[in-house]
């Protein structure tokens, strides 16, 4: 047998990635995605695979190449899910029994959510439209650009919104979002909803005679720009769009729902933004016909979703609440402590219990047919499964194993939890790896090991009980790894998620600090002498910030950073509201408070070797933020490099290109082996 060996970056190219599950309530088959790198082509395959409800006949059930999002009808007997047709995301319909699947919508600019009427005759979409064009125009597409030319002249982009990019999505393109009901047999679309607004998260009423969905609309003489409020309100309307009622006071950012059994309440996640960005999603109900608002979340610091951060997945919210079938719970998943899992929330209000938790990352939700539920795990030595749970035995059935065969040829490093109460009186969350195949004795100087600080985006975000490809890559490169939770990050309540707002680089760093302190004190195999420090986005602020005030880690990588709060106000897709909001002002009246928080404003102090990695698409943390950096390093004569990644958004590290998500771990591992 030959030696077991810790992971590459090549790897990369061996993971499969589970999610999106779903149940027939016919028979209990169970669907899901299967996601596979497509080296040849330097993206990703998606499937959808189908096994029975033990597990069992695990097969895959569909053809295409970037099939996504199955939903089972209500009576199991089709399967819709999402395709491109004529290079638009498009909703296809596939019998139970198999055989071929045919293309339902032709909505000029394809769909993005659905979901099926409760009778399953029609489906709910979202698609986007032109908001000048009329209800008949947004149906057929008449009003847009089907031209198909290649050599249209070049055009002028006129922009009025302040909100007029995101980072993976590009330029506003000048449509908005918004819903449609579909005939199941047809596909003839009816659009439900209009205007100058973008319709949000949605749900059917029980008996489909309704439609539940988030938007912020605004009303007869309110001139104020929606773009600078940050909120969504609930509406109710009649499954033709008519009879819109809103239920909210437009103080609330409100995502996704779902209605009652007995159609008298929705339950709703949702944010009152008492403390702006950093305030806790909580779980809440409200009557259908409108009414008070009543939190379901009794314990202040529960913050209700997964806000696990990791490099394996993309795109995968959190599922929506689900109630149980007689209406007395919700369930939902929570955050807490470096983990994610289960909760049943009673739907008085009365409290909440915990139904599946432990150090993992519970990261989908997909009821059961016979009232379990199906879930999708990772943990720090699986990238993930799916498992069926009943909460009334707390029995779990894993019923895949994506990665077990090929996972089984290599040892992984598994980190061992530690807690730091810092000297103000927080306690920090944190974690340390040891490099893969490290058993010599502690007391050895020569068994001294280079170790690597990790630092989390965010902030707002949690490190925890999942599974890192990086983190494993450099534990099998010889390094230990610390990561941690520093103040201002989610899983530990609500003051301690609030506590970097207006600080950065203060206490969020001294947190940081201090935890390679406690590393350093309770783990004789650090090799103190030779300690690097790497993170993206926010992670990489601080990155930027370490080296400007220490001169302890004698290499450093910053990723997708920020580099001068002043400049980034006017060029991040969140410049404006996130700046004035985590740092506490703008860039004309407060602009020595953000040169005080930019990291480049002690460049003159740097002189840890930097290795910089940008994304040249990156629209959250613009490219000029490496740039900047960059070019004064240089001209100061420092040691540092930019590595610059075409075609790469803010979400490289995790949904990249695979070609560049191996480079850039490559680029990682190589900067600390050259000076560490």
């Amino acid at each position: 047998m030959s030696e077991k060996r810790g992971l590459t970056a090549e790897d990369l190219y061996r993971f499969v990635w589970v999610g999106a599950p779903d149940v027939s309530k016919a028979d209990g088959r169970i669907v899901y995605t299967e996601r596979t790198v497509n080296e040849a082509r330097d993206g990703y395959l998606t499937k959808i695979r189908a096994m029975n409800s033990s597990g069992e006949n695990d097969v895959v059930f569909t053809s295409g190449e970037e099939d996504a999002s199955p939903i089972w009808s209500p009576d199991g007997s089709f399967m819709a899910f999402a395709r491109k047709h004529h290079d638009k995301r498009q909703i296809w319909l596939l019998p139970a029994n198999g055989g071929e699947a045919r293309v339902l919508t032709d909505l000029p600019n394809g769909v993005g959510s659905f979901k099926w009427s409760p009778d399953g005759m029609q489906l709910l979409v979202s698609s986007q439209v032109d908001p000048e064009a009329s209800a008949e125009e947004q149906e057929d597409g008449t009003s847009a650009d089907n031209s198909g030319s290649k050599d249209k002249a070049l055009k002028e982009t006129v922009i009025d919104r302040i909100r007029y990019k995101g980072d993976g999505s590009g330029l506003w393109n000048g449509k908005r979002n918004h819903l449609f009901v579909v005939d199941a047999s047809s596909g003839e679309a009816a659009a439900v909803t209009s205007g100058d607004f973008d319709a949000g998260s949605f749900a059917w009423s029980p008996d489909g005679s309704k439609l539940a969905f988030t938007a912020y609309i605004p009303e007869e003489g309110d001139d104020t720009d929606p773009d600078f409020l940050l909120v969504s309100d609930l509406y109710v309307a009649d499954a033709d769009g008519g009879n819109l009622r809103k239920l909210s006071r437009s103080d609330w950012g409100i995502g996704q729902m779902a209605w009652s059994p007995d159609g008298s309440k929705i339950a709703f996640f949702a944010s009152d933004r008492s403390y702006h960005n950093a305030t806790l999603t909580r779980l809440y109900i409200i009557p259908a016909d409108g009414g008070e608002i009543t939190s379901l979340v009794t314990d202040p610091d529960l913050l209700v979703g997964n806000l696990v951060v990791g490099d394996m997945r993309a795109g995968l919210g959190s599922p929506d609440p689900l109630f149980s079938e007689d209406g007395s719970s919700v369930y939902a998943l929570f955050t807490h402590h470096g983990s994610a899992g289960v909760a049943r929330f009673a739907a008085d209000g009365s409290g909440h219990e915990v139904l599946l938790d432990g150090d993992r990352d519970v990261y989908q939700l997909a009821p059961d047919h016979d009232g379990g539920f199906i879930v999708a795990v990772s943990d720090p030595l699986n990238p993930g499964d799916l498992y069926r749970f009943v909460p009334g035995t707390k029995e779990e059935t894993r019923l895949t194993d994506a990665n077990g065969a090929w996972l089984s040829e290599h040892e992984l490093s598994e980190p061992e939890a530690f807690w730091v109460e810092t000297k103000d009186g927080w306690k920090v969350h944190g974690w340390i790896m040891k490099p893969v195949g490290f058993h010599t004795a502690a007391s050895d100087e020569s068994s001294k090991v280079p170790t690597i600080l990790e630092i989390h985006g965010g902030p707002h975000m949690m490190y925890g009980h999942t599974f890192m490809h990086e983190f494993q890559l450099l534990a099998s490169k010889g390094y230990a790894v610390i990561f941690s939770n520093p103040r201002g990050g989610h899983g530990y309540g609500q003051e301690f998620v609030n506590a970097c707002r207006g600080d950065y680089g203060g206490g969020d760093y001294r947190d940081l600090m201090e935890t390679v302190d406690y590393a350093l004190e309770h783990y004789d195999f650090i090799d103190e002498s030779r300690l690097g420090v790497t993170g993206g986005s926010y992670g990489g602020f601080m990155t930027n910030w370490i080296v400007g005030h220490t001169d302890r880690f004698k290499a450093a990588v910053t990723q997708r950073s920020i580099s001068n709060w002043v400049s980034f106000y006017g060029v991040s897709d969140i410049g404006f509201f996130f700046t004035e909001d985590q740092i506490g002002g703008d860039a004309w009246q407060d602009t020595d408070l953000l040169w005080k928080h930019s990291p480049i404003a002690y460049v003159q102090q740097m002189r840890t070797p930097l290795l910089i990695l940008h994304g040249e698409q990156d629209l959250r943390c613009p490219i000029e933020q490496a740039e900047q950096l960059f070019t004064a390093l240089k001209r100061l004569g420092r040691k540092t490099r930019l590595v610059r990644f075409p075609g790469a958004s803010h979400d490289l590290s995790r949904g990249g290109h695979p070609s560049l998500r191996v480079a850039r771990l490559s680029h990682i591992a190589g900067w600390m082996d050259e000076y560490l």
